[in-house]
């Protein structure tokens, strides 16, 4: 009983913490005339990503599997479950740059987590270079930012003084609410996962995945609905880029990760979830039939793992 209630009381944070961070993203988005998909790669997936990261930390070393089943299950779950749900409810337009650029990015580093794995374990020196991939793709991100700032330079921007204040404020409540709301229900369900004697694995592929990837749709659904279906996606494709970058990244350094042979199914439907969005290239959206479809092949993934 106190176990449901606590996961009540974490999806009510996730909630609040979703709506903070957005409100105070788009505010910083404004004044410093940068695009919301940056704000959205940037801000709002780091902060999204910090259950995944906080799950990682206390799982490394002993518990290798839960951070290795974590990260593949919140990045398919962050596509065929958060995606796929925010386009049945409207139909996501995605930018053309986008789908020839970031996207073709998450793929990248899915590719290169196959690559570091085939010797049998992501070694500290894997998870060193992971982490300067990570610097890679920041300088990235700050450089495609500034780039942003120039051709909206004649934008003239009216905010109070003190936005910076604000915004800065209901950013940190919002990550603070999204990694205490995350663990409270993280925690809450794999005590109930463990009475059904499932494997650190399997708890990390989904139960754990799904808790962690809360705060992902939460804030994808709350930046839709308010018309800002950039930062929805851009938190997807920066949420996934880091959960292999930074994530594993820190994992792995602090004592590595050791890799079962099954985990190369997961690793296929990963990739296979991540290329799916490239379909949305001819039109640039993701429509509802798309969104049910990822939905369904989500549901049928969390059925197979469970049951195989």
């Amino acid at each position: 009983m106190l176990s449901a209630i606590l996961t009540v009381v974490g999806l009510i944070m996730l909630c609040f913490g979703g709506n903070w961070l957005v409100s105070g993203g788009v505010a910083i988005a404004k004044k410093f005339r940068i695009s919301n998909l940056v704000i959205g790669m940037t801000i709002v997936a780091y902060g999204t990503s910090t259950p995944e990261l906080a799950a990682s930390v206390a799982a490394a070393g002993e518990h290798s599997a839960i951070i290795l089943g974590n990260i593949i299950g919140s990045n398919i779950a962050n596509v065929g479950m958060v995606i796929g749900i925010a386009a049945i409810i409207v139909p996501l337009a995605v930018r053309k740059s986008v789908l020839k650029k970031e996207i073709p990015i998450m793929l990248g580093v899915s590719v290169l987590l196959v690559l570091i794995s085939i010797d049998g374990e992501i070694s500290q020196y894997d998870g060193i270079l992971l982490l300067g991939g990570l610097g890679a793709f920041a300088v990235y991100t700050f450089k495609d930012a500034m780039k942003q700032r120039e051709k909206n330079k004649e934008e003239i921007v009216s905010e109070k003084k003190n936005i910076y204040l604000k915004s800065a404020g209901l950013i940190g409540l919002g990550v603070g609410l999204l990694y205490v709301g995350a663990i409270l229900t993280v925690d809450n369900a794999v005590i109930l996962a463990k009475e059904f004697g499932l494997s650190e694995k399997i708890i990390g592929l989904t139960v754990i995945a799904i808790g962690t990837s809360l705060p992902e749709l939460i804030t994808s659904i709350i930046a839709i609905r308010k018309g800002h279906a950039d930062i929805g996606v851009g938190n997807i494709i920066g949420s996934n880029i880091y959960n292999i970058l930074m994530i594993m990244g820190v994992g792995a350094t602090l004592g590595g990760v050791m890799i079962v042979s099954d985990v190369y199914v997961d690793y296929a439907i990963m990739i296979i979830f991540s290329l799916s969005l490239l379909i949305a290239l001819k039109t640039g959206i993701i429509n509802r039939v798309m969104g049910i479809c990822l939905s369904i092949g989500y549901v049928a993934y969390l059925a197979v793992t469970f049951f195989k």
